[in-house]
């Protein structure tokens, strides 16, 4: 039991994650820019607080965090599936700001908190679509391949105190992606992309991320790790 810090936290993959780290006796500092479905949850007493802060806007400071800090999550996302051509540099700007340079804020704001753990783990996000050429995701490969490089080049420096991760999920049903989950008769068609036949639910990710930040985890750093369904690796 520790001290964790979620970014991203008041919906979908970012909720599931809070809300699972809690019942494991976790105390949670989520930092996103509504409460979202952290609203009216029965969380025990003093086990979550929200700050609101938008990563593309606003400052993280040292004083918004807990001054030991066991994990850190960075899951903020955006999914702008359009074909290359269509794609404005403006969108490739707000893409790499929300997923690269709110994880860089984010870290680097939580750095001392990790470093005053004894041991400590941060999880970032990815996508398949890195590794998976994709009709349609550029911007977002190309601020995620970023992702996976900062995880890699950081896994080195932080070492051997703090480790980082990172997640690469396939589409996933959360608020986010509601769009492609409206119908029964569209989840079917998208779990037939999938070798084990069904699409990605929150749960999925924040079993994963949450097993990332134990002392279970304690020889995993450096990953990018596909919970994706097998499409990253597996064709049938």
């Amino acid at each position: 039991m520790g001290n964790v810090v979620v970014v991203g936290g008041s919906k979908g993959i970012g909720f599931e994650i809070v809300r699972q780290s809690c019942l494991l006796g976790n105390t949670l500092t989520v930092l996103s820019r509504t409460s979202g479905q952290l609203e009216g949850q029965d969380f025990a007493p003093g086990s979550m607080i929200h700050r609101t802060c938008d990563v593309t806007k606003d400052e993280i400071t040292e004083d918004m965090l807990p001054a030991e800090i066991n994990g850190l999550v960075y899951c903020p996302g955006s999914i702008n599936l359009r074909s290359f051509s269509s794609l404005k540099l403006d969108v490739f700007r707000e893409d790499f700001e929300l997923n690269v340079v709110g994880a860089i804020k984010a870290i680097k704001a939580a750095s001392k908190g990790l470093k005053a753990a004894k041991s400590a783990s941060v999880v970032l996000f990815s996508t398949v679509a890195v590794q998976r050429g994709m009709f349609a995701h550029a911007s977002i490969a190309v601020s995620k391949g970023a992702v996976e490089g900062l995880v890699r080049t950081l896994a080195a420096e932080f070492a051997p105190g703090i480790r980082v991760n990172c997640l690469a999920p396939a589409l996933t049903d959360t608020p986010l992606t509601k769009r492609f989950f409206a119908t029964p008769e569209k989840v079917e068609a998208l779990a037939k992309n999938y070798p084990l036949g069904r699409t990605g639910k929150p749960q999925d990710l924040a079993a994963m991320a949450n097993f990332l930040l134990t002392e279970d985890a304690s020889w995993i750093t450096g990953q990018v790790i596909g919970v994706d369904g097998g499409m990253s690796t597996v064709h049938k």
